[in-house]
């Protein structure tokens, strides 16, 4: 697009100036005048009586009636110019700057534009005519920096508005990164916000700034790791920003701009997009045109609003709790939280990778405002993308945890992840589907079992297909005939189980029945679902190409490693992931080469099969017997010629076998060929897939091994300091030792409560107070809308009302933080204090921790919506929780064992154990109690119980050696009782 360059305005009129003008005032003259008096003495009045008889609707058409139409029309011409004449005449005597747009009058507007301009230069030269159909099509940041100057009515007053204009040079626009406040660092995302007016849109200025060096000599390499004094370029549209010469280097920039963007005082720079030509010093102060001048004050009520206090609020205020929050929601208009919240139904994937094949995926993915927020999303764009990978990590890191409780001491807690690995599991937590992992689990065995009471071969399936609504198989050959609750579709080629009844299926009913097809695994996503295949269906070996090929078999590993629609398993790793045996030690081993593995894939092999032996010996066994046990070889090495024929003898081509091999690199003789594009596609070319591939990067790949890896750590954490204490009533109560609730408001509408009660909860557990942007980003973890972000708040705000001073209960300090007054209080907070008052006590003060213990009502946050709370994994708050409370219950349970008050320390257990359930040295704390009461009864209860929660939790694992042996101390005959019967 052509760049539009200041008018320069001439000093002196000429005399062809005063001719046009003259012409132009003549025209107008005539239009104005002249053409309505020839239309009334030529073609009458606009209406004439042809048209005012209501008879002219049912009645035939004549000459005269369309001549009269004719006659209406022109007159209505006419007014369309006389309107446009009026608004252009308006603009120029007010210099409103751009005139308003006459609604159908493009072209009859520029006309009057011409003409009211040219006879405007008979009484002033600083009229300047802008063609209203060039300007619609400049981009905002063209449009408004456009000068243009109204009528005046004294040649004094024009001289002064006269500025020359200096040259022009190049130019560009850049931010300084502002030093850190407090706790809170700069972020891209936050940037992006400020300046962008959309935090998503973070990934562009990473682009234009990725691999530059920076005043310090350092390079932007990740896009959550920026530094105080770094200049960033920023993309055309940016506001709030410096505007520099193009060629000017980053340690100059840094010179003249060491602080925030200076505020333009009504002025303006000319600014045209891709560094076109701009003034070297600030134009004279102009009026932005039309619905740009809207646009503008809305945005800088937006950027105001979010970022800092009213100004005249700020000066009348000395209590920083006075501080008004960002108020943007109030001019921008209702709430629109209930149409972008991000949710994720069973069965569907995280949103689609942007740009999934970029080198650094942290370009990518939208994230929160803070560093540590950028890098959960990027975590969550691949990690919570791999849904159902996702809720097999989680199960396998819910039997780590457990372990890690069998060796927790009093007085410590578990030791929690860090950094990248807390963002994993965060992105595990929103990512995981585990009703769609549920669904292909119990599905597949009761197609299995449903087979095997028929005395049915099962059929091929080589593909799956898993959406909120459907699991479809996609068998060959066809079979019209699939077992109910199955259905037959696409001739039989497709066997389909409806969403609705895979939820009613009875997983207890089901827990003997054994997988079927344990080689189905993720491919990648389409728009509607996840794309399984089933790597035994090959009857051959695999071949995976493309940059990314390691990053696609790091993935299918932890998925293959850690599913639930498999029993017994096996999966050897070549030449990568040797730390991935630390997810699931039982499945996983690392060879270095195929030359160690080939030999005994070659010795296992020699028993043949076939398509028969291999699925109906599954579906007629147990899902603990050892029949046909899977195989699977992923190789990141590609084979020798030699190791390729052998590989080829090995999987024997058409003939089904319990294995399956994927080999990165050309594979001779290769059934499949996989290619993942530099844009992260997985394309199959037999099956004619072409999917967004699952992958697991190095980044990711690093961050899930650290998660894991912090659960081998056995000796804990130390609980933390000393609580303050607490004092006076709370006008709002916050409870989290249990279901969520928050006590002294009056109850909020259902749908909105839900996201209100976590705000609530989080602030009332973070006193230190967080930027909105930044809590934003933890609420709404996939991203959101400023103003759906700012509506919420002030609902909250509304809803939580005000102390018993007349303070607000939520507020925002002088930095902008988002805080609870002092009268909200939790009961954790409470709990702590209760637990601090009883240890300065001598005696223990059992009534305290009684009192503490009567705050627990359920597991932490129970019943919380799922999607919801995802923070937690990057919290301290669950692990302190979970420690404080069991650590309560077992101190109050040895005070009543002194005073051999057996029962009350029976019931301190037990009110432990509502909260702490997987703490088994406080179920060995009951069994002991318990045993004190010299009730056998009681106590083989207690022992059946702990077994048979054992034995159904749904992280397995069993029970604690200790807590076994104790059983075995006091009831030696448990474990007759208890042995499962043929």
């Amino acid at each position: 697009m052509p760049t539009r360059q200041p008018v320069r305005i001439k000093d002196r009129r000429t005399p062809g100036d005063l001719l046009a003008g003259l012409g132009a005032l003549a025209v107008l003259v005539a239009l104005i005048a002249g053409v309505p008096y020839a239309l009334f003495r030529l073609a009458g009045p606009p209406l004439p009586p042809e048209l005012r008889d209501l008879d002219l609707l049912t009645s035939q058409v004549g000459t005269s009636t369309i001549v009269a139409i004719l006659v209406l029309l022109v007159w209505l011409a006419w007014l369309q110019m006389v309107v446009c004449v009026l608004v252009e005449i308006y603009a120029g005597v007010r210099r409103v700057g751009m005139p308003a747009r006459v609604p159908f009058s493009g072209g009859t507007q520029m006309f009057a534009n011409r003409l009211v301009s040219a006879a405007m230069l008979l009484f002033t030269v600083s009229a300047v005519a802008l063609p209203i159909a060039k300007l619609t099509s400049l981009p905002p940041a063209t449009s408004s920096a456009i000068v243009s100057t109204g009528l005046s009515a004294a040649s004094a007053a024009a001289d002064a508005e006269r500025v020359e204009l200096a040259p022009v040079q190049k130019a560009k626009k850049v931010y300084v990164v502002q030093p850190p406040h407090g706790r809170h660092h700069e972020s891209l995302w936050e940037i992006a916000e400020k300046c962008l007016g959309d935090g998503r849109r973070y990934p562009e200025i990473y682009r234009l700034n990725q691999h530059r060096e920076q005043p310090d000599g350092s390079r932007l390499r990740m896009a959550d790791l920026i530094r105080p004094g770094w200049v960033l370029d920023m993309p055309d549209d940016a506001r709030n920003v410096h505007i520099v010469p193009a060629s000017q280097p980053r340690d100059d920039t840094l010179k003249d701009h060491p602080g925030k963007p200076a505020e333009l005082d009504g002025r303006t720079q000319t600014f045209t997009p891709g560094g076109a030509d701009l003034p070297a010093e600030p134009a004279p102060e102009i009026s932005t045109p039309g619905e740009g001048a809207d646009q503008a004050r809305e945005s800088g009520r937006h950027d105001t609003a979010e970022r800092r206090p009213d100004a005249a609020e700020r000066g009348a205020s000395h209590d920083p709790r006075q501080v008004p929050v960002p108020r943007a929601t109030a001019e921008r208009g209702p709430d629109t939280a209930a149409t972008t919240a991000a949710t994720t139904a069973p069965g569907t994937n995280a949103p689609e990778r942007r740009n999934s094949g970029a080198a650094d995926p942290g370009a990518a993915v939208a994230g929160p405002a803070e560093n540590g927020q950028n890098t959960g999303l990027e975590m969550l764009d691949y990690l919570a993308g791999a849904s159902l990978a996702a809720a097999g990590l989680l199960l396998a890191l819910g039997r780590k945890r457990r372990r890690q409780l069998w060796h927790r001491a009093f007085g410590r807690r578990i030791t929690r992840p860090r950094d990248d690995a807390a963002q994993a599991e965060l992105a595990l937590r929103l990512g995981a589907d585990a009703p769609g992992s549920r669904m292909l689990d119990v599905g597949l065995r009761l197609l299995g079992r449903s087979l095997a009471a028929q005395n049915r071969v099962p059929p091929t399936v080589y593909a799956a297909h898993l959406s909120p609504r459907t699991l479809d198989l996609w068998i060959h050959p066809p079979d019209p005939d699939a077992p109910a609750p199955w259905s037959a579709h696409d001739g039989g080629q497709v066997w389909r189980l409806p969403a609705h009844e895979g939820r009613m299926l009875d997983e207890q009913a089901l827990a003997d029945a054994p997988a079927p097809y344990p080689g189905l695994v993720s491919l990648g996503s389409s728009g509607e679902g996840r794309v399984l295949v089933d790597l035994e269906a090959a009857h051959g070996p695999i071949s995976i190409g493309g940059a990314q090929a390691t990053a696609a078999l790091a993935a299918l590993a932890v998925e293959l490693a850690t599913n639930r629609w498999s029993d017994r398993m096996r999966v050897t790793l070549v030449g990568f992931g040797e730390e991935l045996t630390v997810i699931a030690p039982d499945r996983i081993r690392y060879v270095g080469g195929l030359a160690e593995i080939l030999p005994e894939l070659e010795a296992s092999g020699k028993g043949g099969g076939n398509r028969g032996e291999v699925l109906t010996g599954r579906i007629h066994g147990r899902a603990a017997d050892p029949v046909c046990t899977p195989h699977y070889l992923l190789s990141a090495i590609a084979p020798t010629e030699e190791e390729g024929r052998r590989l080829a003898l090995l999987a024997r081509k058409g003939v089904r076998t319990a294995a399956g091999y994927v080999i990165a690199g050309d594979v001779p003789h290769a059934t499949w060929n996989w290619t993942i594009t530099e844009e992260g596609r997985a394309r199959v070319d037999a099956l004619g897939f072409d999917v967004a591939a699952q992958l697991l990067p190095r980044r990711q790949y690093r961050a899930l091994i650290d998660l894991f890896l912090a659960t081998e750590r056995l000796e804990g954490e130390p609980l933390a300091d000393e609580p303050e204490p607490v004092t006076g009533t709370p006008s709002v109560e916050v409870r989290i030792l249990g279901p969520a609730e928050v006590v002294g408001p009056s109850p909020m509408e259902e749908g909105r409560a839900v996201i209100a009660v976590e705000l609530v909860v989080y602030l009332a557990t973070h006193p230190g107070g967080v930027h909105p942007v930044v809590l934003g980003g933890i609420l709404w973890p996939r991203g959101v809308q400023a103003v759906v972000r700012d509506a919420t708040i002030a609902r909250v705000v509304a809803w939580l009302g005000t102390d018993s001073q007349g303070r607000p209960n939520l507020y925002a300090d002088t930095s902008g933080r988002l805080r609870l007054g002092p009268e909200v209080r939790t009961d954790w907070m409470l709990f702590r204090d209760l637990v601090r008052r009883s240890h300065a006590n001598p005696g223990g003060h059992p009534e305290l921790l009684d009192r503490a213990l009567g705050l627990v009502r359920g597991p932490l946050l129970n019943d919380r919506p799922r999607g919801r709370y995802a923070w937690l994994a990057a919290d301290d708050l669950e692990y302190n929780v979970a420690a404080g409370v069991a650590d309560a219950a077992h101190r109050l349970c040895e005070v009543r064992l002194a005073r051999g008050e057996t029962d009350q320390a029976v019931a301190a257990v037990r009110a432990g154990l509502l909260l702490a359930a997987d703490d088994e040295g406080l179920w060995r704390d009951l069994l002991r109690a318990t045993h004190l009461t010299d009730d056998p009864v009681r106590l083989r209860a207690v022992a059946d119980a702990l077994h048979r929660r054992a034995a159904s939790h749904p992280y397995g694992g069993g029970m604690a050696p200790e807590t076994e042996a104790l059983i075995d101390e006091l009831l030696p005959a448990w474990r007759m009782r208890s042995a499962p019967t043929a």
